[in-house]
């Protein structure tokens, strides 16, 4: 099967490791990094949503007009829009890059960081408002003639959209989590289905789970997945794990002089994603080939936050086990966004193409 490489839109040069050196929405970086995407291999790039950084849709719709590859992954959240005007902005958005976006549907894992933009409703009610916000979207991006919808979250009568995608039927769906609730939410709406990097034992265990909540919904296909990692690289093991340490020891600096730049957990996070996270990292620092926790376990396992550690060879075998389990969506984000996605992009998504392409001819004969 293919493998696709998703990387990072981000509109500054600010991480973990780092201060920003500019304006929150830096339009010249912003292009730098996506067209260094598309330049060096990758598939797609994510423009993430945070209640106070730079709306991720209008950024999309500039990195779409002046590249012509790199296909969009457009983070939201359905608590800031209605399903009616959300498909509408989608569906243009698709327009303006000739059929390159998937939307990725945040169902918001802190009760504090909803709030901020007025969402008060429990984790359970808000993964029912996602699923429902999902199959809306999808019906408007589908139908030419007026409907009603009268569901638990959204109202609405004799809606049409004059707007459609140009991708037939609809763009991708893509959707994350690690709950129960996830699991038959994502299981039942979505088309790719995004984990964070735990070790090949759990991921497994995450891709059933996953498997299981489609099948239970009545789906005879299941979403595909995708697994992220903080690459980090170096042309020996010895240098690479000097890097990783660097590393860990600048975002320990960031948070202790208040630097930082995410907002870290502080004590047991809510979400179950960055609680299986850290009880990853409570287990040990190095898992399998090359995963590495200490990264996840200093930010409280926020976001996509363990590493995987090690030559570009001994990375690409560690991301082509993920490959063997059924991953072929593989997202990649380093801590110097700029040249680490020049690098992964040079050495180590070739490695990775070359392999998959031997097995699946491989399989082809064996098949055959």
């Amino acid at each position: 099967m293919p493998v696709e490489f998703l990387g990072i839109a981000a509109t500054n040069d600010g991480s973990e490791t780092g201060p920003r050196s500019g304006a929150s929405f830096d339009k010249e970086y912003t292009l730098r990094l996506a067209r260094a995407h598309e330049d060096y291999g990758w598939d797609r790039v994510l423009f993430a949503y945070g209640s106070g950084s730079p709306d991720p849709a209008p950024a999309a719709a500039y990195i779409a007009s002046h590249l012509d590859r790199l296909q969009i992954l457009l983070a939201h959240r359905p608590n800031v829009s209605y399903p009616t005007f959300a498909a509408k902005t989608f569906a243009t958005l698709d327009r303006i890059s000739d059929g390159r976006l998937t939307v990725h549907f945040i169902t918001g894992g802190n009760d504090h960081e909803q709030a901020r933009e007025g969402d008060f409703l429990t984790k359970d009610e808000r993964y029912s408002r996602t699923r429902e916000y999902i199959s809306v979207v999808k019906k408007i991006w589908t139908t030419h003639e007026p409907f009603d919808h009268e569901g638990e979250h959204y109202r609405f009568e004799d809606f049409v959209s004059d707007t459609f995608p140009v991708q037939q039927p609809r763009p991708r769906v893509s959707f994350g989590g690690s709950s129960p609730a996830a699991y038959a939410a994502g299981g039942a709406e979505a088309d790719i289905y995004c984990l964070w990097g735990e070790p090949l034992a759990q991921t497994a265990e995450q891709i059933e789970s996953v498997k299981a909540a489609a099948k239970a919904a009545g789906r005879t296909d299941v979403p595909r997945i995708q697994v992220a990692f903080r690459p980090i690289i170096a042309p020996t093991e010895e240098l690479a794990w000097e890097k990783a340490h660097r590393t860990l020891a600048r975002i320990r600096a960031r948070k202790a002089d208040g630097t930082a730049l995410i907002r870290h957990h502080t004590g047991n996070p809510e979400n179950a994603g960055s609680q299986r996270l850290l009880a990853v990292a409570a287990e040990g620092e190095r898992h399998d080939r090359a995963l590495w926790t200490p990264t996840a376990a200093e930010t409280g396992g926020a976001g996509n936050s363990t590493a995987l550690v090690g030559t570009p060879e001994t990375v690409a075998r560690a991301l082509l086990d993920y490959y063997d389990l059924g991953v072929d969506i593989l997202s990649a984000r380093g801590y110097d966004l700029l040249d680490d996605a020049i690098d992964f992009g040079r050495h180590v998504i070739p490695l990775v193409r070359e392999e998959v392409a031997k097995r699946d001819a491989e399989r082809q004969r064996t098949d055959g």
